[in-house]
């Protein structure tokens, strides 16, 4: 899968999540900041991330994630 395959499912997943199709999301658009996701949304939007991409991220994994772009090279990596 193309790093931007990726990026387009995560972008889909998070407007899907937040029920705002209309957001422009980019990789340095930040998931509290700029998309106001607290703690609760943040682990609901990680399990759609694990469901969509079968595999499990663990708590330690996402405090290092701010932005889409983390998210991005995450995910890449792991399924590489």
């Amino acid at each position: 899968m193309t790093k931007e395959a990726i990026f387009e499912r995560i972008s889909t997943l998070i407007k899907d999540q937040l029920h705002k199709p209309e957001l422009t999301v980019t990789t340095e658009t930040t998931l509290q900041e700029d998309l106001g996701v607290d703690s609760i949304a943040l682990m609901e939007f990680i399990i759609s991330l694990e469901d969509e991409f079968g595999l499990e991220i663990p708590d330690e994994d996402v405090e290092d994630m701010t932005c889409m772009g983390d998210m991005l090279n995450y995910l890449d990596k792991r399924l590489k």
